[in-house]
């Protein structure tokens, strides 16, 4: 049997700490470990910690129970107290009340309506549906702009003969026997006893008796569903957009999945985007550099925009044009466009180009050359 590991330092707090520690210090970790906010590959283990430190919590937080326990321990508890009685009239509300999180995992993990106080007997809910994932291909200049666009997505559907309860019309459905119609069934393991889905009817706590002519009682159909969607200006390679409800329909009157498009963004040849900026590379001429210029750059949204190229520019150097960017998806501003000079070197010039760079040649040669020696400087030669 494994030893169980002591409540105080599962909670992180000293023999000593007040109620308020406690609860201060169960709450960080509720928060850390809570199985909405895990990894799906680390999904269990946060599981296993937050089963830990909520039973812990529900030990200290109680007084008559807390001095059970530093008496005898775990023995104290164990011997003494079900599951359901430690975790009776603990008031996990007001910790997970504005923490977003519901009950529904308490009731999953021990079978309990910790926020209503009791067993609960749970609802039919029906299986739900799964999520369905479109992977999607866009041209550079819609996820500029955006577009809607039309999707012919296969999926299940509801049936219509059963109206997606998967039994022939006129019949009804049974309760089922395996779990009492409560969707669950308990198993025990040891001193802990926990909650699972009934393997027999699927969670759903009902038994079809006979099944829908058209589904097979599944609930559901094989159709090809056309959905409108926008993509938003500004949207990048690797977005992912979802379409709540869009995705396979639940069986037996569970929820429809979610549709989930995976955007990729088609390169361009010119443009290169980085976050929300986007980099481009113009060419100009030597003299251009030299003397400097006024040209015109294209811009993502297809028209044309002035920039000054000083005198002396450098191949390599970078412009860059505010707010001519991509606007922001979640709407603030916009980024800019950055433009890179190179600088180009003609490979083939005229006779006449040569003679020009060669008088240009020689001019700089004439310019670097050392200013012409003073009487004083012949004169230092000779003293030294």
């Amino acid at each position: 049997m494994t030893t169980k590991r002591d409540y105080y330092e599962i909670l992180e707090v000293a023999k000593t700490a007040s109620a308020d520690e406690i609860k201060t210090s169960y709450r960080k970790l509720a928060m850390k470990y809570h199985p909405d906010r895990a990894p799906e590959e680390k999904k269990k283990e946060y599981e296993e910690q937050f089963k830990e430190i909520s039973e812990a919590y529900a030990v200290l937080s109680d007084k008559s129970k807390r001095e059970q326990y530093d008496r005898f321990g775990h023995a104290g508890i164990d011997g003494r107290y079900s599951q359901e009685d430690i975790f009776r009239n603990v008031d996990f509300e007001s910790i997970f009340g504005d923490m977003g999180f519901g009950g529904s995992i308490f009731d999953d993990f021990f079978g309990f309506d910790f926020f209503g106080g009791g067993r609960k007997k749970k609802k039919s809910r029906g299986v739900h549906g799964s999520d369905l994932r479109y992977d999607l291909t866009i041209d550079f200049r819609d996820s500029v702009l955006g577009k809607e666009i039309q999707l012919n997505i296969p999926r299940n559907e509801a049936c219509d003969r059963c109206k997606g309860n998967g039994s022939e019309p006129g019949h009804q459905d049974s309760s089922c026997t395996s779990c009492g119609g409560s969707g669950t069934v308990r198993q025990s393991h040891g001193f802990f006893s926990m909650a699972t889905t009934c393997p027999r009817c699927k969670g759903t706590g009902r038994v079809i008796t006979h099944a829908c002519n058209k589904c097979h009682g599944s609930g559901v159909v094989k159709k090809e569903r056309k959905i409108s969607v926008k993509i938003p200006g500004g949207v990048e390679d690797g977005t992912r957009l979802k379409i709540t409800g869009e995705g396979e329909a639940g069986r037996q009157g569970g929820i429809n999945g979610d549709l989930y498009i995976f955007i990729s963004v088609s390169k361009h040849r010119f443009f290169e985007r980085r976050g929300n900026d986007v980099y481009c590379e113009v060419s100009i001429n030597i003299p251009q550099a030299v003397l400097g210029t006024e040209i015109a750059v294209e811009t993502i949204e297809g028209k044309k925009a002035k920039i000054k190229i000083p005198s002396g520019t450098q191949s390599g150097k970078v412009f860059r044009m505010k707010s001519l960017g991509f606007k922001d998806i979640h709407g603030y501003g916009k980024g800019d466009q950055m433009i890179r000079v190179h600088v180009d070197i003609p490979k083939k010039i005229s006779a006449k180009e040569k003679q020009l760079y060669m008088d240009i040649a020689k001019m700089s040669k004439e310019n670097d050359a050392p200013p012409p020696r003073s009487f004083f400087d012949h004169m230092k030669d000779y003293l030294v």
